[in-house]
């Protein structure tokens, strides 16, 4: 059964009444087509109309939807013969992360991703998509053996942030993060990021120091959560949707800034509403984007993905 947002509701409304009458049908035989149209064009306009004005903060929500693909979605979409590798060959193996080598569209490749799960169960599992240093560790780890094999490097974000736990700080969070942040910068091989969801804070960065940074068009990018800042500005997080609003956080405003090099339409309601239209026009646009990427050499990779991430710092936002 399909879950609708608390601004959905009017859309949920008309919805299930549609499924109310196809239950009719079935039931009784009774002809509906004609009311069952009539509710579907209503409910199509409806939604035309609600995803035309959407706030940060709505967004926000969409880009969190539980039933929006996930890294092991894209993952299963678009790369074939994966192969995943694990560990970080020092402490643990991180499930909050995953990656391996596989092939897209026929071009061996690494990828690497956060993966959030998909039930109750596979989030506990993978901590909801917060890594720990293990994780990043191996991120670093499988970024490093793709620049040694010539491997591009294709990484999906969708993390709330690193994991704030003590045993995470006491094993070294943070030069965790900045290992995979320069090993991302320093791969001589091309590298393309897609914000697939939600990229919050360093846990986004760590895996999104590349080439081409894609954003889906409901996705949000951002320092900080709403809520996170809404409970430091105003030591309130029923404050987050104002908050929302003051970060920039979506795909719009972020490339009006130049932080993100491409935006990736989604499927009228969202991609959770339709996945198989999402992950080809995903691939579509890593496809576009890797093509110039590989005629440049690992020098000049480099070169240029130092110099926009210290642009990037120079307006205060790495």
């Amino acid at each position: 059964m399909r879950q609708f947002l608390d601004f959905e509701k009017p859309i949920a409304e008309l919805e299930g009444k549609i499924e109310e009458l196809r239950r009719t049908t079935d039931a009784g035989g009774i002809d509906v087509a004609e009311e069952v149209g009539k509710l579907r064009d209503k409910a199509h306009k409806l939604l035309l109309a609600t995803y035309a004005k959407l706030t940060p903060w709505q967004k926000a929500q969409i880009a969190r939807h539980p039933e929006r693909p996930h890294t092991s979605d894209y993952i299963a979409g678009l790369i074939e013969d994966f192969l995943p590798l694990a560990g970080d060959r020092a402490f643990a193996d991180d499930l909050a992360v995953t990656g391996g080598m596989g092939r897209f569209r026929g071009r061996a490749v690494m990828v690497i991703g956060t993966e959030r799960g998909h039930d109750t169960e596979s989030r506990v599992k993978h901590n909801f998509g917060m890594a720990r240093p293990e994780g990043y560790r191996k991120a670093r780890r499988l970024m490093e053996l793709a620049g040694r094999f010539g491997l591009p490097i294709l990484s999906f974000v969708d993390t709330a942030g690193a994991f704030p736990g003590i045993e995470a700080e006491a094993r070294g969070q943070a030069e965790a993060i900045a290992r995979a942040i320069e090993a991302g910068l320093d791969a001589p091989v091309p590298f393309i990021a897609t914000i697939i969801g939600e990229g919050g804070s360093g846990g986004a960065i760590a895996l999104a120091a590349a080439d081409r940074i894609l954003m889906l068009e409901h996705s949000i990018y951002s320092v900080i959560s709403p809520e996170g800042c809404a409970s430091i500005l105003w030591r309130d997080a029923a404050q987050a949707a104002t908050a929302a609003e003051a970060l920039r956080l979506t795909a719009e405003d972020l490339r009006k800034l130049a932080l993100v090099d491409a935006v990736i339409a989604e499927p009228l309601g969202g991609a959770h509403r339709d996945h198989p239209a999402m992950l080809a026009a995903v691939s579509r646009q890593i496809s576009d984007s890797l093509e110039p990427l590989l005629a440049l050499d690992g020098a000049t990779l480099r070169a240029r993905r130092r110099e926009k991430f210290l642009e990037m710092g120079r307006a205060g936002v790495v």
